[in-house]
């Protein structure tokens, strides 16, 4: 089992602890760009039905520059997030507070709070967590925007992190291919046919897709969504970490 850091904003976070969230979707990146829809180099081995391209997937430069096949299961071994059974660490926006003479990290997606005296008994004032961060601002006028700042997530150290993530499952998908149930996955509101009906009229083909679709657009925007790439399907279960 291997540990991989993910990027979370601020909605991701609350799906997740609320247990809404159970896959994400994200670009794959280069070496990969020609997997794209724009100048893509797929092997044209497509059978009907079968978006794998018959035996190979896509053409894909390895680390010599040389052009490669790639099966299936050798592109999933590619895949940046691990396999099924690694873990990801979320990195979310944060900050290092003061609450009554203990030091604590506050949360900005749900403005959570956690005591770092409460991972050992005695809160040792040598706590190697303690030397780079001051700890001084009230987590009060944190909240209130009077005081104190928030830590880019990429910022964040995996001892500050609150939430570990359990790979079930990982696929390679066009980002439209997306079915209502895995929207829904996403964090998305379940369908209704009245709702359906007007999302329909706007190129959806229900409420639960239509969700999905605006919020890749409000992080990556409409263009990214036009352009259809493909992307990394990650599935996973929240784990508690002692």
């Amino acid at each position: 089992m291997r540990e991989r850091s993910i990027l979370l904003n601020a909605e991701m976070v609350r799906a997740v602890l609320n247990g809404s969230k159970t896959q994400t979707r994200r670009i794959i990146q280069s070496p990969a760009k020609n997997m794209q829809a724009t100048g893509q180099k797929v092997i044209d081995y497509r059978e009907p039905g079968d978006k794998w391209y018959g035996e190979h997937v896509f053409s894909m430069r390895n680390q010599s520059g040389t052009w490669c096949d790639y099966t299936k299961e050798q592109f999933l071994a590619k895949c940046p997030f691990g396999e099924v059974g690694d873990r990801l660490w979320a990195r979310e926006t944060w900050s290092d507070v003061n609450l009554e003479g203990i030091s604590a990290i506050a949360y900005r997606a749900d403005e959570g709070l956690r005591f770092l005296t409460n991972d050992d008994d005695d809160g040792d004032e040598d706590d190697p967590r303690l030397e780079k961060y001051s700890f001084a601002n009230w987590y009060p006028d944190l909240i209130s925007g009077t005081e104190g700042i928030w830590r880019p997530s990429i910022h964040m150290p995996r001892w500050a992190s609150r939430i570990t993530l359990e790979i079930t499952g990982v696929r390679v998908e066009r980002l439209q291919d997306i079915s209502r149930a895995d929207a829904v996955a996403e964090g998305g509101p379940p369908s209704h046919p009245s709702i359906d009906a007007v999302s329909r009229d706007y190129g959806f083909p229900d409420f639960s897709r239509s969700w999905f679709g605006q919020t890749w657009w409000s992080i990556y925007g409409e263009e990214s969504w036009q352009a259809n790439p493909w992307v990394w399907v990650i599935e996973f279960k929240r784990v508690e970490v002692e």
